[in-house]
């Protein structure tokens, strides 16, 4: 489920930085070691450069730097932390902090090896944080961390984390889970508009969010948060032929622009799936309704047209988005669903959620259909359990997605949920009236 991602040179580079093997959790009862370059965040988000060498390592360029290291128990129990690292040209001091209690270790000049920490007591389940900052070192000093090392005298304590890279995991660990909601369609009928708002309550909006609220068979409408200065809504159809770099797509398969909106920007897209892409750049806001429309119409000539347009639900607009014809197409609209992702690695560790409500489909005879029961689902970040820190459900009126910032208040998946019903916000839109480029 794609959004604006980092490119493709950047994902060949981040796992080539990951590529060389860490050394795996201990197949021991009662001891793991931690990676630190799948589980471990800046303070403060930085490039991904200035946080890891290429062999994966932590390194410490500033005493002022505090990286936090996350890991799930799921039961109460005394932990003893260690550390495996080094330091070259120079000893050095490092502090490790778990709530009120401190450790510090010095580590020498010489090769990696384990320095014993300390115990902790931990509540659960829950996740913990390890705050790792450099408190001295000589003026050459140069440290390097690998993994955090966890054991304990329960046998039956279970330890939850990104264990390994298989399948670029420190990557995707990093971007923390996605999460889902498949919505309960009309059976036998032909669907011609999806309908749905979303709200993100305020400070759950941090830079990598993506709000997905239609997402159909081909493709998904939404908006997301590019940076602190940057917000767009993204509405992306998906070429029927499968790869990952748009240029290999044949003639043929291209997903056409045939409209767009004022101050659209519109092209391809590769690196998950590739097709059509178009964005508007948009300053929407956390605490506002937006509300998304999607029409899914074949032309009659083997190929379907999706058009999405957007708006400001007090200001009762609709700005066109854009619109395109998608080829070897013969269909009307299947798979509504919305989803929660984050498509920054290092904003992984801070929470975002949204409330997703007043979802309605529209038949090809015009009449509306209301949707009130959803499947709530997650990516394989979270079915893994490489994250816990995900959840969904319903709150009266509405469904709500949550996820990252390692919260242990997690949901299981595969759950159905029913909203309370919003009949009287049936939408009222002039089809005919719609701006269509």
């Amino acid at each position: 489920m794609a959004t604006l991602n980092p490119s493709a040179s950047t994902k060949i580079f981040l796992a080539t930085l990951f590529a060389i093997p860490m050394i795996a959790a201990s197949a021991l009862a009662g001891q793991w070691s931690v990676p630190l370059a799948g589980n471990t965040f800046h303070s403060s988000p930085a490039e991904d450069g200035a946080v890891f060498n290429r062999d994966g390592t932590l390194r410490f360029t500033d005493a002022n730097e505090v990286y936090s290291v996350y890991f799930h128990v799921d039961r109460p129990g005394n932990l003893k932390l260690g550390a495996a690292g080094r330091a070259a040209r120079g000893n050095a001091t490092i502090e490790a902090r778990v709530g009120e209690t401190t450790f510090t270790a010095t580590l020498r000049g010489e090769p990696t090896r384990v320095y014993p920490l300390g115990e902790i007591k931990v509540d659960g389940p829950d996740y913990v944080e390890v705050q790792l900052t450099c408190t001295q070192r000589e003026d050459s000093a140069k440290i390097e961390l690998d993994e955090l090392r966890v054991s304990s005298s329960d046998q039956d304590l279970s330890l939850d984390f990104v264990k390994n890279n298989d399948g670029n995991m420190f990557y995707w660990g990093r971007r923390g889970p996605s999460v889902h909601l498949s919505y309960r369609l009309p059976k036998e009928t032909k669907l011609t508009y999806a309908y749905s708002e979303i709200t993100v309550p305020k400070g759950q909006d941090p830079i990598g969010s993506y709000f997905m609220a239609n997402g159909f068979g081909e493709g998904y409408f939404g908006f997301q948060v590019n940076s602190e200065t940057q917000r767009r809504v993204l509405f992306s159809v998906w070429s029927p032929f499968r790869t990952d770099n748009p240029k290999e797509i044949p003639e043929s398969d291209r997903v056409l622009t045939t409209a767009k909106g004022k101050e659209v920007s519109a092209q391809d897209f590769g690196n998950e799936g590739s097709g059509g892409q178009s964005f508007l750049v948009y300053p929407w806001k956390a605490g506002s309704t937006y509300r998304f429309l999607t029409e899914v119409k074949p032309d009659g000539d083997g190929n379907t047209q999706y058009t999405s347009w957007f708006g400001d639900k007090d200001k009762n607009e609709w700005r066109l988005i854009a619109s395109f014809r998608r080829p070897k197409t013969d269909k009307h609209l299947t798979g509504f669903h919305s989803f929660l992702e984050n498509f920054a690695p290092n904003t992984g560790h801070i929470e975002r959620t949204a409330n997703y409500a007043n979802q309605w489909v529209c038949d090809v005879e015009g009449k509306w259909h209301e949707i009130t029961r959803a499947k709530f689902t997650g990516d394989n970040t979270a079915r893994g359990r490489h994250r816990l820190d995900f959840a969904g459900g319903s709150e009266q009126s509405h469904f709500f997605l949550r996820n990252c910032g390692f919260f242990s208040a997690n949901v299981k998946l595969d759950q159905i949920f029913e909203r309370a019903s919003t009949a009287r916000q049936q939408p009222k839109i002039d089809f005919a009236g719609l701006p269509r480029g």
